[in-house]
C-alpha cells in the first residue's frame, strides 16, 4: 500500500482562500419623500389652444388635452399666485397660464 506523503520540501497545504470582502455599502436611492420632486414647466397659452404642444426627448409632440386645474398644490400657488387661472396637460403635466389677449373664463357664467 502506498501512504500519500508531502515531500518535505513542500510547504503545507494553504488554508483556503478567504471570501473576498463584501463591498462597501451603496447609499441607498432617496426615497420618495426624501426626493424633490422636478420642476414643473409653465407656459403661456397660445390663443385657442386647446392641447398641449410640448415635445418630449426624441421631439415627438404630447398633444395631451389642456384641463382647467383648479385645487393645486401650494408649491404651484407659490409660483403662480392664489386663485390664478391655471390649465394643466392631462399627459405630461405642464403648466399653462392663459393667453393674455383672451378674456379670462373664470366667472363668465353669473346669472
Amino acid at each position: 500500500m502506498a501512504e500519500e506523503t508531502t515531500p518535505q520540501g513542500a510547504p503545507p497545504a494553504a488554508p483556503p482562500a478567504a471570501p473576498p470582502a463584501t463591498p462597501p455599502a451603496v447609499a441607498a436611492a432617496p426615497t420618495p419623500v426624501e426626493a424633490a420632486p422636478p420642476e414643473q414647466k409653465i407656459k403661456v397659452r397660445k390663443p385657442k389652444q386647446r392641447s398641449c404642444d410640448e415635445k418630449d426627448a426624441k421631439g415627438k409632440l404630447c398633444a395631451g388635452h389642456l384641463k382647467r386645474w383648479y385645487d393645486y398644490p401650494k408649491e404651484v400657488e407659490a409660483r403662480i399666485g392664489r386663485d390664478a387661472e391655471i390649465y394643466r396637460c392631462e399627459f405630461c403635466k405642464t403648466l399653462y397660464k392663459p393667453d393674455p389677449k383672451q378674456m379670462p373664463h373664470s366667472f363668465t357664467l353669473r346669472y
